[in-house]
């Protein structure tokens, strides 16, 4: 991965946890990572547990970034939702999958988020 293309994403994820906070999400662990991949931002919305996938753009040159997460990554973050789910056994608790799509301009930002974007898939 190229220096640029991380630099977009931590930056998208900065700005995702500002707007998170803002929106009343409480932050409960960045970059989990486990032997299925590893999921942006895990935090908690009320008593729902909500695994968040971010997705930054600087251009549309490769798409929309909301675009980026179709049924394959979203089976991945399925499997790294159970892992996190069983490790810290929080199997009663109710879960979802929101993503969070940043674009990042000269002018500043956009955020598009959707809240329960799809199911968990296994």
């Amino acid at each position: 991965m190229t220096r640029t293309r991380l630099n977009t994403g931590r930056e998208g994820e900065e700005i995702a946890c500002r707007h998170l906070r803002n929106q009343g999400y409480v932050i409960l662990e960045r970059n989990f990572r486990c032997s299925y991949g590893e999921i942006d931002i895990i935090a908690r919305q009320g008593d729902v547990l909500v695994f968040v996938e971010v997705r930054s753009r600087r251009s549309a040159h490769f798409g929309e970034p909301l675009d980026s997460v179709g049924p394959v990554k979203q089976r991945k973050l399925s499997r790294i939702a159970l892992c996190y789910i069983q490790k810290h056994r929080l199997e009663d608790r109710q879960a979802r999958f929101d993503v969070l799509g940043v674009k990042i301009r000269p002018e500043g930002y956009t955020i598009e988020l959707v809240r329960d974007a799809f199911d968990l898939i296994v």
